[in-house]
């Protein structure tokens, strides 16, 4: 079946279909890094009307079914990731389990509802990772900055007597995140309480694809994953019922541009200017056994008259 995109851009697709219609027309084995964060049946009320109150047999039924039409298209060695409540990634994940290779079940730390009585406060979002294969023709992790106070910029753990084996461009990640933001930034005010982060979906992206790669994601939502690709001059293909906010999306995609910079500017640093900004102002000297990289230390060099004999200290 042939399918006309509602947008194009020099690097991707959009279409407005249902999810399986639209994937049962892909060519199997072209796709680099699927991604997928579908509804999660909570009876919450969507613009395209579909139903999010199934039984629960039927909404997991209907996941396997779009699930396998994902496996189909991806690429021996392709990644795919799937976010989820971890209530329903349990019985998908042993369902991926028996046709991809498991990766990791990454936390991603982000309160998703108000306290229930008799539980526990729920406040992670589940991510599965599995590799179709062996092992993944693409994987390169972003490294993190070193944890630090958000008020004077210190060191939220004593790393001793490694500080200078550590590498320059960060902090190894981990299968845990406490990193990624809920959208409530005040830029993007009118964008959905629910809608992916861009740090979310810019550290898959650049983990399991090169620029040129194929991503799909056939439950576009606001257009995250889309953002992402784009701007890292990755080709992208996917779906929603409705896509009128991914189209405004793409046409002011300069406010998102600007802030996967400042992104960028983050990540693989083993300081963030910020934080070093904060340790000058709280005369909170670096311990001079840390190598820096190129960028942190032309941050120390922009500092005011003064302050540059007290950057470091050898404690």
């Amino acid at each position: 079946m042939t399918m006309i995109p509602i947008l194009t851009t020099p690097l991707g697709e959009l279409h407005q279909a249902d999810c399986d219609l639209f994937l049962a027309a892909l060519e199997p084995d072209t796709v680099d890094l699927a991604f997928a964060d579908p509804p999660f049946n909570l009876g919450k009320t969507y613009s395209s009307r579909i139903n999010d109150a199934r039984a629960d047999e039927d909404y997991l039924d209907w996941c396997k079914a779009w699930l396998d039409q994902m496996i189909r298209v991806l690429k021996p060695g392709g990644s795919l990731f799937l976010w989820n409540l971890p209530k329903w990634n349990l019985p998908l994940g042993a369902h991926l389990g028996g046709k991809l290779t498991f990766r990791h079940w990454i936390s991603v730390d982000i309160k998703y509802s108000l306290p229930i009585q008799n539980r526990l406060y729920p406040s992670h979002y589940s991510l599965l990772y599995f590799i179709k294969g062996p092992k993944p023709a693409i994987f390169h992790p972003d490294r993190l900055p070193v944890p630090c106070c958000r008020h004077c910029g210190g060191e939220l753990r004593d790393y001793g007597g490694y500080k200078d084996k550590m590498n320059p461009k960060g902090v190894s990640m981990s299968d845990v995140w406490t990193d990624i933001p809920p959208v409530r930034h005040a830029k993007y005010k009118k964008r959905a309480a629910n809608a992916l982060s861009l740090k979310l979906m810019d550290r898959i992206v650049t983990m399991a694809s090169d620029p040129g790669s194929l991503v799909l994601d056939p439950f576009g939502g606001s257009g995250t994953t889309f953002v992402a690709a784009e701007l890292r001059g990755r080709r992208w293909i996917g779906s929603e019922l409705d896509c009128s906010a991914i189209v405004e999306r793409f046409d002011t995609i300069e406010a998102d541009r600007e802030h996967l910079d400042q992104i960028t500017r983050n990540k693989n640093v083993l300081f963030t200017k910020s934080d070093l900004e904060r340790r000058i102002k709280a005369g909170n000297p670096l311990s001079k056994d840390y190598r820096l990289s190129d960028i942190e230390g032309a941050c120390l060099c922009e500092t005011p008259d003064g302050l540059q004999s007290e950057l470091f200290t050898s404690v």
